[in-house]
């Protein structure tokens, strides 16, 4: 049998690049980022291609990037907070593996996130409200596609793979073969 992908879905600052990287590890299978693979295959970084594209260009680049990586077999991919936000982003996700809603505060997000120039949506007056904002807009989608929910606020990142590695294996196991 081979392992599915795994998506890690959820808002900026709330862990995915550092708890994907553990988890393909624990998991022994590979770890992609779907904003760093986006930079290595454009050859440009994420606020250059925002501020030439827009959004959605951007979100154009994304889907194709995680239906690439989704082809290349089990992985574990973090996915970029607004990844969620195309339905067929949502469908794929949903269709072709498990997907892990990483659940954090605005409060974690602006303390993980303020001295991070790289993140386009949060060079504003106020990152406060977008984050509160962008947060009204996702969360209901990240929940909507959870197989699972983990809590990363104020967790150790190594203990939030051990509830993940958890949660996974008792769903496997619920599973009829």
């Amino acid at each position: 049998m081979t392992q599915p992908v795994i998506f890690l879905v959820g808002p900026m600052g709330a862990g995915k690049s550092t708890i994907g990287r553990l988890l393909s590890k624990e998991l022994s299978i590979p770890f992609k980022d779907s904003d760093h693979e986006i930079e290595a295959r454009s050859g440009a970084d994420i606020p250059w291609i925002f501020d030439v594209e827009g959004e959605e260009g951007f979100r154009r680049r994304e889907s194709a990037v995680i239906q690439q990586l989704v082809e290349a077999g089990p992985l574990v991919i973090a996915t970029g907070g607004g990844a969620i936000l195309l339905e067929e982003n949502r469908r794929l996700m949903v269709g072709s593996g498990t997907v892990v809603y990483l659940e954090t505060s605005v409060e974690q997000q602006l303390s993980r996130t303020a001295r991070d120039r790289k993140r386009p949506l949060l060079q504003t007056a106020d990152p406060r409200k977008t984050l509160t904002d962008l947060m009204g807009i996702r969360e209901p989608l990240y929940q909507q596609i959870a197989d699972i929910t983990v809590s990363t606020e104020n967790s150790n990142p190594r203990m939030v793979v051990q509830e993940i590695v958890d949660q996974l294996r008792a769903t496997v196991l619920k599973k009829p073969d």
